[in-house]
């Protein structure tokens, strides 16, 4: 018989995502597992890609339609943000694997600045890609 001084405690619940403040950290964790599963759809549209090429000119100019409509554009805007986004978050956190950004502060500024740095690029890319008549 267990002794009634060691009987077992009610232990205490973890918090609930409901009650938790949202911070960019959070955010930044968040968007690198979606960015991550975003990198998962860019591959299976080079996929497409490669597949439209070797079944011949009509898959291709159908898969050329769709990447080029306005949808297809977006897909493509968003994938470019996933992907320098996802870059960006990869080296702070091999910055982190080095023992250094952990400050509250410091890992609050280098979050806004793998966001900013993920939106400038892409729109830098877009630009130039504009300009050199890829659009």
């Amino acid at each position: 018989m267990a002794d009634a001084s060691r009987a077992a405690r009610p232990r205490p619940l973890s918090p609930h995502v409901q009650i938790w403040r949202w911070h960019i950290t959070m955010v930044c964790s968040i968007l690198h597992r979606v960015t991550g599963l975003a990198l998962y759809g860019g591959a299976l549209i080079l996929m497409a890609f490669a597949v439209s090429l070797a079944s011949g000119p009509d898959a291709y100019a159908t898969f050329r339609g769709v990447l080029g409509s306005l949808l297809g554009k977006i897909v493509l805007f968003l994938l470019t943000v996933s992907v320098f986004y996802h870059l960006a978050n990869g080296v702070r956190h091999l910055v982190w694997d080095a023992g250094k950004g952990f400050q509250p502060k410091t890992a609050d500024q280098t979050a806004f600045l793998a966001i900013g740095f993920a939106l400038v690029a892409a729109v830098a890319l877009w630009v130039f890609a504009a300009f050199a008549g890829a659009l």
